[in-house]
């Protein structure tokens, strides 16, 4: 589920960890809620005696890449502060989604790994090296099962690796584990991660996100929207894999029926990308509406935007699943993706359009298989639907 999204200026340099800026909505600092009561541990979990032997734990996060799988750490990281109010967590994490999660309370510490391609990779990792020099935690969540993401858990000075069971782990990423939680049949992509909690013996619930403009947002977010005559209906036009992607011919559609049945104002929201904004030149052209573009590489507006708007319309990528974690109600667009893995979490999913099912009401497994014929099968009547329904849920709310 990797996902490019937009950049903006590194927030530290290369190689060397963030603390979470004084800016931060809600600081480390503040008092942390009563911890919750720890669930007895799966047997033979190490990791989980180590913690609770531990007066302050130090509990290291491996996710590098990806918005969508950025927004599923949070409630992992959430659950681990309120079971451990003094530890101390740092996260080891790629630049665009540390943009994303930054100043987050429940983190103590970022730890960026900058990638470089080709003959240069091995820097990155010796960077990342000296980084993690010095540093020693009791135990490591690799919740990234590549094999980049191996490497760097073989790089970490930790304890405890706690990795996925051999079945689900690819690239052969349980060599760089030393404990990993028990096989089970493919799930949705936040209980996964909520199978290491199980492990650490940690409640997931109350399930929280805790993600939100910070209050020096607030201000170019209400003048935005202010600018806007009607309200917004964010767009997510673009995805890493064209499979995903809708037509540009229905997005055009779309926007005009917004725009004259449903009374919002298009807002075309997303990465920079020349794809991106080919479709959006075509949405302008085509819908005969007025469509505002709002792509860019600035991760914070896209933020923001999200959370402004009144709805989201948005195939599977990162922006839908930041959506969610915001409680903005998001029309998911799914047919190469199978939407009971990596369809929004416990909320708005009766906002699905279902292009996965080839045929109405199909019972189809969880899984992790693509089809790609399945965008095809995505209608604008059943996307309409789907927007008026998304509409009464937030008159309710």
């Amino acid at each position: 589920m990797t996902e490019p999204g937009p950049s903006a200026p590194a927030a530290v340099p290369a190689g060397v960890s963030a603390q979470v800026p004084a800016s931060a909505p809600v600081p480390v600092s503040a008092p942390a809620p009563p911890p919750a009561p720890l669930a007895p541990a799966l047997p033979h979990a190490r990791a989980a005696d180590l913690l609770r032997a531990r007066e302050r734990p130090r509990i290291a996060i491996l996710m590098l890449s990806a918005m969508g799988d950025a927004v599923h750490v949070l409630p992992v990281a959430n659950a681990l502060r309120r079971a451990y109010p003094a530890a101390h967590l740092t996260w080891i994490v790629q630049p665009v989604p540390h943009r994303l999660v930054a100043g987050h309370p429940a983190i103590d510490e970022f730890v960026l790994f900058r990638r470089r391609r080709g003959l240069r990779g091995w820097r990155s990792y010796a960077e990342l090296g000296r980084a993690l020099h010095g540093r020693h935690f009791d135990v490591l969540l690799a919740l990234q099962v590549y094999f980049k993401a191996g490497l760097i858990a073989a790089l970490a000075p930790a304890e405890v690796k706690l990795g996925f069971d051999r079945a689900r782990a690819r690239d052969a990423n349980w060599l760089f584990t030393n404990e990993r939680i028990r096989p089970r049949p493919v799930g949705h992509v936040q209980d996964q991660y909520f199978e290491f909690l199980e492990h650490l013996g940690v409640p997931p619930d109350p399930v929280e996100w805790r993600l939100a403009p910070a209050d020096d947002e607030r201000p170019r977010q209400r003048a935005f929207f202010d600018a806007l005559d009607r309200p917004a209906a964010a767009l997510v036009v673009g995805t890493s894999k064209p499979e995903k992607n809708w037509r540009p011919s229905l997005w055009a559609r779309l926007a005009a029926a917004l725009t004259y049945d449903f009374g919002l104002r298009p807002v075309i929201v997303g990465g920079p990308s020349a794809a991106e904004r080919e479709v959006a030149e075509v949405i302008r052209r085509e819908s005969g509406v007025e469509v505002v573009s709002a792509l860019g590489d600035d991760v914070r507006k896209l933020l923001w935007l999200l959370d402004g708007a009144r709805l989201v319309v948005s195939p599977d990528t990162g922006p839908l699943h930041i959506a969610r974690a915001l409680e903005t109600p998001v029309v998911g667009l799914y047919g190469y993706t199978n939407p009971r893995r990596y369809g929004p979490y416990r909320r708005f999913t009766e906002l699905v359009v279902d292009g996965y099912a080839r045929w109405p009401g199909e019972d189809y497994p969880c899984s992790m298989a693509h089809r790609t014929d399945g965008m095809t099968r995505v209608r604008l009547p059943m996307v309409l639907e789907k927007v008026e329904l998304a509409l009464s849920l937030r008159e309710k709310a």
